[in-house]
């Protein structure tokens, strides 16, 4: 993956300095910026890594006649230790706890979900109201719940104007007809999504059919969701969200932790037993890039990707997740009874969750294919339609970003992206910066075709596409289906996207969050069938 400047950034290659100074590096740098903890100087492994809970169903509700579970989740604020050593820190979340409740569902089953917003009035985080959705006048606190890859009905997809502010809910209807998947659900306000979802408004949806039950994967006990997202931690315990230096617009453009957590925990630890286990893993980040390794230098195991199963198992040696993209993993202990093993990110050998493993376990009958699903690949000639979209940004005369659009447009100019449904396109995403973007378009799912490296100044000089080298297929675990494609900088990404599921207006946007906020986000919409 070439390395941009917010990959510099991200990996600390700021010469001699520490981690968490890195991090501070990273940020504006203000007055008031509070002291942050130094992570290397707490005790590692001292929390349990914590597991979701999985809710049960309140009710029974209906979908189109069909009777479906139906649950109520309340969204609150709420104070919980990110470290035995800390004070609580104030977050808000999903339930009682970051990340919130797993939704373990049935594919074709559906569920119906009522979100109700019960946080306090006031932010606990700097609003920025120049921001689109943000204006003065607009409620700071206000929430609306995407559930990340599911294939939504447009009135339940989670648009991000169609939101709730303490004291109300909306109930959102979710058909899951779809594929086992690893999905996820956050919080999709617009303008202070990148807020909420930083005060910890996340959680797990995990998506299982026949298919996937026949294969005989780690299941139950054996099979751990693991949510990741960095953060800056103060001295106190608490989160801080940096600012700009105009306090007028305190918006900036990334923001990347001094700290890693899983499942809401700095450096938790997990005793498993010597056998195999199955991970689940959400990329839940504003807006940094993990690459994961295990610290024996054995390579992962990855058997799905956002939206399900891969045809077969791929080794990965380091596993590089950009924002919102998931992993499914297996990971075997066997080899290992008796000693620990870590989950590292970036190359740091300390770690960011420690798995101890037993001496002894009991007998493991889990099963990992060589075949987990077909997978057919789509070809560039089903397409009915080919578009160039470019990925822009705008940069200050300081040489910071100010602006992030998609196509050159803005969020509140004319749709002009309006597939049929039924249709195939091929999607061309121009990346005309230097940064990686995640790109994710809700409703469908997609593959990548390949990447190849493009004459810029062509493009924007003359609106020419002239390629400058050769085509690159997409990674082994990449040959999956997707919903989330790392599109990286001086680069075209093609996808290919089946538009199935419902027509409607949806949205197309980066996944590192204070883009989105800042106009890097746009609408779709899909036209019905032709009679």
């Amino acid at each position: 993956m070439p390395l941009t400047r917010r990959h510099f950034l991200q990996a600390g290659l700021l010469a001699g300095a520490a981690p968490w100074l890195r991090a501070r590096a990273a940020v504006a740098a203000t007055a008031s910026a509070p002291t942050l903890i130094d992570p290397r100087t707490l005790h590692a492994f001292v929390d349990p890594l914590p597991i979701p809970p999985v809710p049960r169903p309140e009710r029974i509700a209906r979908i189109d006649d069909a009777a479906v579970p139906h649950y109520r989740i309340v969204q609150r604020q709420v104070h919980a230790k990110l470290h035995r050593d800390l004070p609580p820190a104030r977050l808000w979340v999903y339930g009682d706890s970051m990340p919130g409740p797993t939704l373990d569902v049935r594919a074709g089953q559906g569920m119906t979900v009522e979100w109700v917003n019960a946080l306090p009035a006031k932010h606990f985080l700097p609003v920025d109201h120049t921001l689109m959705g943000s204006n003065k006048g607009q409620p700071d606190v206000r929430t609306v719940t995407h559930v990340h890859g599911g294939r939504t009905p447009p009135d339940s997809d989670g648009w991000p104007t169609d939101t709730r502010v303490p004291g109300q809910s909306q109930t959102y209807r979710y058909p899951l007809n779809q594929e086992a998947a690893t999905l996820w659900y956050h919080d999709h306000a617009m303008g202070v999504a990148r807020l909420n979802h930083y005060a910890g408004m996340m959680g797990m949806c995990l998506v299982r059919d026949a298919h996937e039950d026949a294969l005989r994967l780690p299941r139950g006990e054996h099979e751990l969701p693991l949510v990741l997202c960095d953060r800056l931690i103060t001295a106190k315990g608490q989160l801080h969200y940096p600012v700009s230096e105009n306090p007028k617009s305190p918006w900036v453009p990334e923001v990347f932790g001094n700290a890693v957590l899983v499942n809401g925990k700095l450096l938790p630890y997990m005793q498993v037993e010597p056998r195999r286990y199955r991970l689940r893993v959400v990329n839940a980040a504003n807006g940094r890039f993990f690459r994961l390794r295990l610290s024996d230098g054995r390579p992962l195991v990855q058997i799905g990707s956002d939206q399900g199963l891969l045809h077969a198992p791929v080794d990965v040696e380091q596993l590089v997740l950009a924002p919102a993209e998931r992993a499914d993993l297996i990971v075997d202990f066997a080899p290992l009874a008796g000693k620990d093993v870590r989950l590292t990110n970036d190359g740091d050998p300390h770690g960011i969750v420690q798995f101890r493993v037993a001496d002894s376990g009991r007998r493991d009958d889990s099963v990992v294919p060589d075949v987990l699903r077909d997978v057919p690949r789509l070809a560039a000639s089903q397409a009915v339609r080919e578009r160039n979209l470019t990925l822009n940004e705008y940069e200050h005369l300081s040489g910071l970003p100010m602006k992030m659009l998609l196509d050159g447009k803005y969020w509140h100019e004319k749709v002009t992206e309006t597939p049929r449904l039924g249709d195939v396109e091929i999607w061309n995403l121009i990346n005309l910066t230097d940064d990686s973007h995640p790109i994710h378009l809700h409703m469908v799912r997609f593959q990548i075709l390949e990447r190849r490296r493009f004459d810029s100044f062509a493009y924007r000089s003359r609106g020419t596409l002239r390629y400058t080298g050769a085509p690159q297929a997409p990674a082994p675990n990449e040959l999956g289906w997707k919903d989330v494609a790392q599109a990286h900088g001086g680069m075209v990404t093609r996808i290919i996207v089946p538009f199935d599921g419902y027509a409607g207006r949806y949205v197309w946007h980066c996944h590192i969050l204070e883009h989105a906020a800042n106009e890097m986000m746009r609408p779709f919409e899909v036209r019905p069938r032709k009679a």
